[in-house]
């Protein structure tokens, strides 16, 4: 756990050198898809036992009909093919398909890819998270209004190579906050996204936008639909 500030923050802490370059890929939690290349399975809408171990619940601003789980293979940091899932917005679904047969052409690495679960949104912070995700009911960081993560059409790639970073000195917040040397992003290592890159590529091919590239913080992890 790390300290929480008085805002209810978490101060960004010096990276570990263990996690610097972080090449790490955590065991499958789902059953291989078959073949031995890129795979994806499209299930609509989305099973009733993996809405139930996600952030979905009544007052969420997606219905649980409008929802879809993807399973898709993904290149680890090994070098080996693992495969993910993602719950996503039933009409993105095929353009996300897309885009991570692209990834996994690329060889594109890839800790981990699941389903945020509710536990995840009250956990204590321990600024090492690493999971490539979609649909998760919560707000905006640092905002009330709902995420475009809470209707299924954003998603987050790699957030420990790529985190988001806001402000300046002891307003400064970096998520994950064990991160901050990826905040450095002249300083290339695999799993990061970059301008004008495969992943950004991939992204945008599919009408999707970058955060990488906004002007008022970084949040390279970070794809959307609708640029917010």
């Amino acid at each position: 756990m790390l300290p929480v500030r008085s805002d209810g923050s978490v101060a960004p802490q010096p990276t570990p050198p263990e996690l610097d370059p972080r090449r790490f890929t955590l065991p499958d939690e789902l059953a291989p898809l078959p073949g031995d290349g890129y795979a994806a399975e499209v299930t609509s809408p989305a099973p009733a036992d993996v809405l139930a171990r996600s952030t979905w619940r009544p007052g969420c601003p997606v219905a649980a009909r409008e929802l879809a789980w993807v399973r898709l293979t993904f290149w680890g940091f090994d070098d080996a093919r693992h495969t993910g899932e993602l719950l996503v917005a039933a009409d993105v679904a095929d353009d996300l398909v897309k885009v991570f047969r692209t990834l996994y052409a690329a060889r594109f690495p890839i800790e981990a890819m699941r389903v945020t679960p509710m536990a995840a949104l009250d956990a204590p912070p321990t600024g090492d998270g690493n999971t490539t995700e979609s649909f998760v009911c919560r707000a905006t960081t640092g905002e009330s209004a709902f995420s475009q993560h809470a209707y299924g059409t954003a998603v987050d790639v790699n957030p420990f190579q790529n985190p988001y970073d806001k402000g300046a000195g002891a307003a400064r917040v970096v998520i994950p906050e064990l991160a901050t040397s990826y905040t450095d992003r002249t300083a290339v290592r695999p799993g990061m996204v970059l301008p004008d890159d495969a992943v950004v590529r991939a992204f945008a091919a599919v009408g999707w936008e970058w955060g990488g590239a906004w002007r008022t913080l970084s949040d390279p992890q970070h794809f959307s639909r609708n640029g917010r």
